[in-house]
Parts: structure tokens; sequence; C-alpha cells
């Protein structure tokens, strides 16, 4: 991915403009004895100052941002000097300090007749510090200056400009209500740092970093800049620190970089720089990364491949590449994986999504219904802007741009929500950063409120926050709420932790929507889900009976996180487990739809163990008559045993029984207390 943070396209053609000299003009103050008769040896140290800084400038990539120390030390011994100002100018526009460009560039305009050239980096400069209507004047500028031939090949880029620039005017006059913060210099350097990939939980980042390393401080002499490696950060009471580098397994000797990383933390791609640009896939297995391998099956290819998503269930991946067949640039692809675990062909997203410019940097929400990327195309305000596309009737939206100040005229690149979607990580090239490309933050602020009587009439201090209370528009939340389910799986009887996989189920759609697996040195497991369902989950261990439990968010409308560690009991006479995704409605004995999904792991259960033997029981609270919740408890028990023989289980391996409110679990004094005595149970009664 080394390629992504040149600020813009620049050909060579253009720099060579700079060989016509600029000393033809009365103002422009050369590099010679005739200028500086009086000092020889300041002349001597800045002309071998200009000529390494052009050396270098000319050379391009990381080498054009090396020239700018010496042609800085040139300007200083003769800042009149055209020339200088004109490269100076150039090179600044390649860095976080692009603001400081544009004095340079104006003093080349003043210093005599101006290349054409001039006009179009004046309006970059005057772009990248959103002067956008300055920016359009000099446009408008160097495509008068131009011959018509030089014209028909630059008039598409000199319109998508300008074009850009209009889109900034109205993206700015409506800005986003964020906020904006430099991750600073615990995870930030004097280096590129981007691709905030975050694990579960929030508190850890795995990132991308052109910074020198011990293991890898080699120089790519494409760019000359240092090899791309994956830095781990977390996150303390002081802010992100790193931690440090990804280790060995994960970072080669050429270009490793963090292309994306699963929702369960358990997955990684990797671009690694070999062929050209590869996607690498490596697990996390014993607390270690294994070693990653090359995907197939046609995701790569003899072209580039860089970043990626990929969905909550793991069997959907999007990715880029510029491989022939796309819209211009780089493009998103997509495939998914057959009934065999192979993925499919890849096929290309299209122009509702891919422009003729190049696409970067995705990122697919936990219910797999938005994608977040950054494109130059579509409505960018200028280099790479943030987008979102929701999939909505089978098929996705045209994208929608996430507005300013989340994107800017630079790169914004790498678009990261945590889990509650309060926040979000990205990078991001700015004034304020600590050299090259950043990882920023972004806190949303929710439906703008009328202020109440001006906040009460007191003043907010300068660059002090407002409490987020005042603007929270708590009835119509900005971002559809979440609720984190994390926790452990442990030996119910040891308390060591599990490999268990988890499976996810829609109760009402009676699908299963996903299967995650336990980290298996800890047992940690954290699972991301949409509001507006009912969600029943089965979790199973080898060896181990399975445990159910029932999420109902069907009506919650705010971000909840509910912390559950759960313990698996061993299969053993006499241990009793909890069906928490029976449903029956009230007072009846018939089974709701709701229950088939649980049912249906209950039934595995049995034909994966012939020779189990189960007691099917039902509880009830204690309102009402004792007689009349012994008889519906026995019918609702029998109701489970009538769903299982009707499949063919042996009804000779099952008994059902109705105890009424006789084994309560809770009390019965409280609502919630009678919801759990509410239940239905099975007991292992043979192996």
């Amino acid at each position: 991915m080394k390629v992504l943070y040149i600020m813009k396209s620049k050909s060579l053609w253009v720099f060579l403009m700079l060989l016509i000299p600029l000393g033809i003009y009365a103002q422009n103050v050369e590099f010679n004895k005739e200028s500086f008769p009086n000092d020889k040896e300041g002349l001597k140290g800045a002309e071998k100052n200009l000529k390494t800084g052009e050396k270098l400038f000319f050379q391009g990539g990381g080498r054009t941002l090396e020239s700018l120390d010496y042609l800085l030390k040139a300007h200083a011994f003769n800042p009149n000097n055209g020339k200088v100002n004109y490269m100076i100018g150039q090179v600044l526009l390649l860095t976080n300090d692009f603001p400081e460009a544009t004095p340079y560039l104006e003093k080349a305009l003043e210093l005599g007749h101006p290349d054409p050239e001039v006009y179009y980096y004046l309006g970059e400069a005057y772009h990248l510090s959103m002067e956008f209507s300055q920016a359009i004047e000099h446009f408008a500028l160097f495509r008068q200056n131009l011959t018509p031939e030089e014209l028909a090949l630059r008039r598409q880029m000199i319109e998508k400009r300008i074009a850009e620039c209009n889109h900034g005017l109205a993206l700015r006059a409506s800005p986003a209500r964020v906020f904006i913060d430099n991750l600073g210099e615990g995870v930030n350097s004097e280096y590129d740092d981007y691709s905030p990939k975050l694990l579960p939980g929030d508190d850890q980042m795995y990132f991308t970093s052109r910074r020198p390393l011990e293991h890898n401080a080699s120089l790519d002499r494409i760019d000359y800049k240092y090899f791309e490696n994956i830095l781990l950060a977390e996150k303390a009471n002081d802010g992100w620190q790193l931690i440090g580098h990804a280790g060995n397994t994960l970072n080669r000797k050429n270009h490793s970089a963090v292309a994306a990383i699963s929702h369960d933390g358990l997955t990684m791609i990797v671009y690694n720089g070999n062929k050209g640009g590869d996607l690498y896939i490596a697990e996390l297995k014993n607390d270690r990364w294994s070693k990653p391998s090359r995907l197939r099956n046609g995701i790569n290819s003899r072209h580039q491949e860089t970043s990626a998503a990929l969905s909550t269930d793991g069997k959907q991946l999007f990715f880029i590449s510029d491989r022939p067949g796309g819209y211009g640039g780089k493009d998103i692809w997509f495939t998914s994986k057959d009934h065999r675990d192979r993925w499919h062909e890849p096929i290309n997203m299209g122009p509702v999504l891919n422009s003729e410019y190049d696409e970067e940097g995705l990122y697919l929400s936990h219910d797999g219904q938005t994608l977040y990327f950054s494109s130059q195309g579509h409505n960018s305000m200028g280099g790479f802007d943030i987008f979102k596309s929701s999939y909505e009737n089978g098929r996705w939206e045209s994208p929608v741009n996430l507005g300013y100040p989340i994107n800017t005229p630079s790169n914004d690149l790498f678009f990261r929500p945590t889990g509650d979607d309060s926040m979000a990580y990205f990078s991001s090239m700015r004034p304020d950063g600590f050299g090259g490309s950043d990882i920023y933050s972004v806190t949303f602020m929710g439906v703008e409120k009328p202020l109440i009587n001006q906040m009460k009439s007191e003043p907010i201090a300068s660059k002090a926050r407002p409490d987020f209370s005042v603007f929270l528009d708590q009835s119509s939340p900005a971002i559809p709420p979440m609720t984190l389910l994390r926790g452990r799986v442990l030996d119910d009887e040891t308390g060591e932790p599990l490999h268990a996989n988890i499976e996810l189920y829609d109760n009402e759609a009676e699908e299963l929507l996903a299967t995650f697996a336990t980290n298996p040195e800890t047992g940690a497991y954290y699972i991301s889900l949409p509001g507006g369902k009912n969600f029943g989950i089965s979790v199973q261990a080898e060896d181990f009976l399975f445990h159910s439990e029932n999420i109902n968010i069907t009506e919650r409308n705010v971000f909840t996180e509910i912390i559950n560690d759960i313990r698996l009991k061993r299969v053993e006479v006499g241990t009793t487990i909890v069906l928490k995704n029976i449903f029956f409605d009230t007072g009846s004995s018939s089974l709701r739809p709701e229950s088939y999904a649980e049912l249906g792991v209950l039934y595995k259960l049995l034909t994966d163990n012939p020779k189990l033997k189960i007691e099917i029981s039902g509880h009830t609270d204690n309102v009402g008559a004792a007689a009349m919740n012994q008889r519906l408890s026995q019918d609702r028990a029998k109701a489970v045993v009538d769903f299982l023989t009707d499949r063919g289980i042996d009804s000779g391996r099952l008994t059902f029984k109705g105890y009424g409110f006789t084994r309560p679990v809770a009390t019965n004094d409280t609502p919630e207390g009678r919801q759990l005595n509410r239940r239905t149970e099975f007991e292992i009664i043979e192996k």
C-alpha cells in the first residue's frame, strides 16, 4: 500500500517545466558572482545546496522530500530566486506543512513572468488550505495559459480540480457534527502512520507505519521511504500508546501492512509487497499469529491488491485491486465462499461504488449493511474522501460523502468505527500532524437540538468542548444503536478457558446468521448485534453440553454492552441445561416459531449422541393456581418432546414432566425473577 501517500499525481513532464530559466525576468536574482560579488564563500555553499536540492528534487518520490532541507538553505542565502521558491512550494505540497507552500509559490509569481504551472500549483496550495474560491481562480488562470494541445491533455484534470473545490465549498458550508483529534505521539510519528484496525473491545489497535524499526529499517528504492510494518497500540488512561511491532511472523522484509481484521479479532488480512502486492491471511492460534498464507482462487492477480474487509461470518470478502476489468484505477471487488469453504471468482462491484479514479481503505459494518471506503472520485473535495454506502433493497446505494471536517482536500482514508459507533478512527495528512499521515479519532455528536437558553448563558471556553448531552437528540440517534456482547467461555467445573464455537441465530427468521470462535488461549468472545432483532446464541465445545442465550433487542434504541461469562457443563448424568430460546404465548403450550432454531440445536445434540437420554421439564412462576401451572408446564414439556419425535428422535430416549412453580431458580417477587422461573430445561438421565 506504499503508493497511497503521495498527495496528488504529478507527471514527470510537469517538473521538467522547471528547466526553463526564470533568470530572464528582471526581478529574479540568480545564484552568481554578479548578484553576490562580496560573498564568495556564502555563494559557494548556496550553489552546492541548490545543486544537491535540484538533483534530489528531480529524482521524485521520497527523494523529492529530501530535497527540501537543501533548497531551504539555498533560499536562506537568496530568497529572491524564482526557481528556488517554485521548487520549495512544490515540495511543501507533499507534506503536512502544505499551508506554507502558498507564500513560496506567490513569491515565484512576483519574481517574473510565470511558467503556467505556477498557477496550477498555487491553485493546489489554495485547494489544500480550503481557500476554494482562490483555488478555482488559479486553476482557471492555468487553463487560460495553456496551448490548445496542452489543454486537450489537461482539461479533464483541471475540471476535476475545480469540481473538487465546488464540492468543498458545499461540504464546508454544512459541516458534520463531530470532533476530530490527533491520537498523539504515543502512536503517531514523523513518518506515515495509517490503516487503524481495532480489536474487539476497541482498546487495542493494529496499524501500519513507515517508521524505521530495528528488525526492518530498509528503504524502498521506489519512493525512498522505509518499508511498511504492522504495529500494535493499546488505549490507556492517558491516551493511545505504542506496544511494539506485530512480530516477525507478520512483518516480513518487504512491505507488510494490515489490510483487515475480522470482527472477532481472530483473522487478519495482511498486505505483502512481494509480487507487486498481494493479500495474505493469518489466524490467531494459541495467542500467536500464524504465518500468513497467500489468498487464492483469483483474489490475487499480477496486479496490486491492497486493503480488504471481511463480513462478520468470514464468508464474504471485499478488496481493492487495480486488475483489468475495472472502471479506472483501483476498484472495489467482491468474493464469497462456497459450500466447500472456497472463494468464488471475484467480481467487480460496479459503477455505483467504483469511479474512474482510485478507491481504497475498506471497512464493512458488523451487520454487513454499510460499506465504508475512500475514493478520489464521486463528490470528493480533493484527494481521497471517506464515503459510506448502505445495502438496501438488494443493492448498494450511491456513496455518501461523510463530510467536512472528517474529509479534507488531503487524503482521508481507512475509516474504522468503534463497536458502539460513537467514535471512529481514520488516517489523514493535516497541518496539526506529527509528519506524514497520522491516525485521528472522530467523535460523533449526534443530531443537533436547539440550544436551551444559549446553554444557560454560560460561555464555552476557547477550545473547550461543550457537554454532549446538550446536543444529542436521544430519541433520534444519528447512527443505529448496537449491542455488544462479550465475555469468556469457561469450563464450569475448573474455570479454565475453552475453545468454543458460537452460533448466532435470528429467532424470528429461523436463520443462522454467523458463527464465531472464542480465543483458544483466553476463551474470550466478542459479538456486535444490530438493534431490532431477537437473537438466539448457542455456545458449543467438544465434550460439553451446549449453552443457549437469548438477546432480544427488538425495541432497544440505545447502545448497550453486555458482559457475560458463559460456563459450559460436561456431558454427565444429572447435568441440567436451560433452553433460553424456547418460547410460548402466555397461557399456551404451542411452540412459537422463534423456538425452532434452538430446537434444531437440541436435535443435533441428540443425533450426534445416539445413546443420550434426556428429560424435558417445564417450569412456571407462581402466578395462578398450582394445578393450572403444573398442567401448563407439563403440556409445554410435551410440546418439545413431540417436536423432536416428529423429526425422527426415538421416543424411548425422551421423557417429559411438568413441575409447575415447585422448582423456582429466582424470586417470584419481581418481574425479572418470574421470567427466570418460566423456563424449559433438559436433564441428562442416561449416557
